[in-house]
């Protein structure tokens, strides 16, 4: 399976908390990292709930 880019996804967003600055709004979680990395890390997978940005905004 291919890597997952957050920066891609619809789900991820850009938080205030400077202690966890990404947010995950699919799995509804902040974190240090970048959120595929926390799931990969804690499930052993990619992100299955990646979702491509829509073009048109």
């Amino acid at each position: 399976m291919k890597k997952v880019n957050c920066h891609k996804c619809e789900y991820f967003y850009i938080t205030w908390d400077k202690n966890f600055p990404y947010g995950c709004k699919a799995f509804g979680f902040k974190s240090r990292l970048i959120p595929s990395i926390e799931v990969k890390k804690a499930s052993g997978r990619e992100c299955l709930q990646f979702k491509p940005k829509s073009s048109a905004k």
